[in-house]
């Protein structure tokens, strides 16, 4: 039997686990922390949103670069994640907006617990509180206890930079530059954006949502919602712009999206609204015939003039396109995910390490990008499971 040795503990190192075949690897698992699954619990206090429901070609598609996902993607798409987990006990739900969740009842904790459970029954052997720190010079592997562990397949999963406490830090950075493989530089994605905002406006609507709004930026388009914070913007609607953002921020200073604040009317339509009105004040108008709330008429007056604003035409085209300047992400660590890591030209196409022979990334270590709504798990997942299949069938 040949060694395994799997470094990590989150959600693609947990379903290579569950699907390597025991009878041909000897498998060991080192997490640094006193537990598995840290940063899958963190991803779930807000629900545990494990997947999106919607045909393959559009879920490949939510990912960048989509043509390095989609081999993993086609190998076990959401489908095969809602069928798996099914099949260990943990029912889903779809959701209105198509995410899919396990159903009511069930908690984060429980859903991991069925995992580790199933894991723990295979014969794997847990290494806890392990954290990794380099190649000796046979090129075995090293920990911070002192302890030495050689492998005939190594797996790291070791995350990306975001949420630290998880003991997804990025530390890993450096044993790989010194192994000549370029990493390319952590940026925060999927986090929020800071807006210059008017110490007015933020006072009254700080922690209020825009909900059913779109967004535009350059050529790329979301729907969904977001929240006002003293730092600017977050909320799923730019988040899922935030790669295209990020990557604008790297030329420019500053970047301008634009805010529909009524996706489902024309601009003729809500001319049409507005001049149909029995209201005589503008916001009254706004408010009562267009269903603009208070927040967003707020919006509407910090970035329209006074001549704009008491506009109906005008008026009318800036209520489909506010354009609100963005000055910067949000830092790291208060990311949901990052951009950055192994580059992905240093990984073939089973995603072996090119300079490190048998030698496999998986998982937020490597430099792709989703967005929120399940995307991440299901591609870490994805990842997991088709490396899995790969090393059963040598």
């Amino acid at each position: 039997m040949k060694k395994l040795t799997i470094i990590g503990g989150g959600a693609a190192a947990l379903m290579l686990a569950a699907e390597i075949d025991t009878k041909k690897y000897k498998v060991t698992l080192c997490e640094k922390k006193k537990s598995l699954g840290r940063k899958f619990l963190v991803a779930g206090e807000g629900g545990l949103n494990l997947t999106f429901d919607s045909p393959l070609e559009e879920l490949i598609n939510q990912y960048f670069p989509s043509e390095f996902m989609e081999n993993s993607l086609r190998q076990f798409s959401n489908v095969d994640l809602i069928n798996w987990l099914n099949n260990h006990e943990i029912p889903t739900f779809i959701g209105s907006s198509n995410r899919v969740f396990p159903e009511m009842g069930i908690k984060p904790i429980e859903v991991l617990n069925k995992i580790v459970e199933y894991i723990s029954a295979k014969d794997i052997t847990f290494r806890f509180s392990s954290e990794w720190s380099g190649w000796n010079k046979n090129g075995d592997l090293y920990f911070e206890e002192g302890e030495i562990i050689e492998s005939d397949i190594v797996v790291f999963a070791l995350g990306g930079a975001s949420w630290k406490v998880t003991g997804s830090d990025g530390e890993w950075k450096n044993l790989f530059e010194e192994r000549n493989i370029k990493i390319n530089p952590f940026r925060a994605a999927n986090c929020a954006f800071e807006v210059d905002w008017d110490k007015n406006f933020i006072s009254t609507h700080e922690g209020k949502p825009l909900k059913n709004i779109a967004l535009a930026f350059e050529n790329n388009f979301s729907k969904g919602e977001m929240v006002i914070s003293e730092f600017g913007l977050e909320g799923n609607a730019i988040y899922a712009l935030s790669q295209k953002i990020q990557d604008k921020l790297l030329i420019d200073e500053t970047i301008t999206i634009y805010l529909d604040l009524k996706p489902t009317l024309t601009i003729d339509q809500i001319k049409s609204k507005y001049k149909n009105s029995k209201q005589s004040k503008v916001t009254d108008i706004l408010n009562k015939d267009l269903k603009i709330d208070r927040t967003a008429i707020g919006l509407l007056k910090q970035f329209s003039s006074k001549e704009t604003f008491s506009n109906p035409d005008l008026l009318a085209k800036i209520i489909k396109s506010v354009p609100i300047v963005i000055k910067s992400a949000d830092e790291i660590d208060k990311a949901i995910s990052t951009l950055g890591g192994v580059d992905l030209e240093e990984v073939d196409e089973n995603l072996q390490l090119k300079k490190i022979p048998n030698s496999y990334v998986i998982g937020e270590m490597l430099d792709w990008y989703a967005p929120t709504g399940g995307y991440l798990l299901q591609g870490s997942f994805s990842m997991g499971f088709w490396l899995a299949k790969r090393l059963n069938n040598y």
